[in-house]
């Protein structure tokens, strides 16, 4: 692979367009998935009135190996996800949405890119909400913080007691560093479930996505 397969893939919208809106929520599916079934959580949610934007993985996975495995093990696949999601949110800026009206919205492995991306692009975003996910690295990983460069910016990270594929562990330390660069990080952990979305995670996600459809 020597180009970004992802960026042959194109993205799939629903709602209003983001400049009649004036903001634009971008979904990242799991492995295995595909836009449909974030367009299903957003549903959920109730974003019909909010411009929702999916992307698409090659081959419906962002990397090959599991997050928490060797780096070297996910590249250059890792890098060529993070480069989708750059590529979008440029493009959106050329559209008048700065990032700070740009919320990532992700389910497990498309949870542990949003949250990946938002660390190596920190600065004022609309929010975050990562469903099952955390940051990418094999144990005993140390994320460097420089500051607040997250100030203020609203984060929901939920998992459950005992997930299959994301420890709590995991989540608890991502939740921990967005903290440390000053975001607004609520934790939501939930009963021992299946590798899933339940409706608990779906009451946070409104709730910090009301703001924006009073907009």
């Amino acid at each position: 692979m020597d180009d970004n397969i992802h960026l042959r893939l194109p993205t799939h919208a629903s709602g209003p367009t983001p400049e009649s809106a004036g903001m634009a929520v971008i979904l990242i599916h799991g492995r295995t998935q595909g836009p449909a079934d974030m367009f299903a959580i957003a549903e959920r949610i109730d974003l019909a009135d909010v411009p929702c934007i999916a992307i698409e993985a090659a081959g419906n996975s962002w990397y090959p190996d599991k997050f928490m495995a060797p780096l070297e093990n996910n590249q250059p696949h890792l890098n060529f996800a993070l480069e989708r999601l750059e590529t979008l949110v440029v493009e959106l800026e050329g559209r008048g949405i700065p990032r700070e009206r740009i919320i990532l919205l992700g389910f497990s492995q498309g949870a542990c890119l949003a949250c990946e991306y938002l660390y190596r692009h920190p600065r004022r975003w609309g929010g975050l909400i990562a469903f099952t996910g955390g940051l990418i690295g094999p144990p005993e990983t140390q994320w460097p913080v420089q500051g607040d460069e997250l100030t203020d910016v609203p984060v929901l990270i939920s998992n459950g007691a005992t997930d299959p594929w994301v420890p709590l562990s995991r989540s608890r330390e991502t939740a921990d560093v967005f903290r440390l660069m000053g975001a607004r990080v609520t934790e939501h952990v939930c009963p021992p479930r299946e590798h899933g979305v339940i409706d608990d995670e779906i009451v946070q996600a409104r709730a910090l996505l009301r703001p924006w459809q009073a907009v």
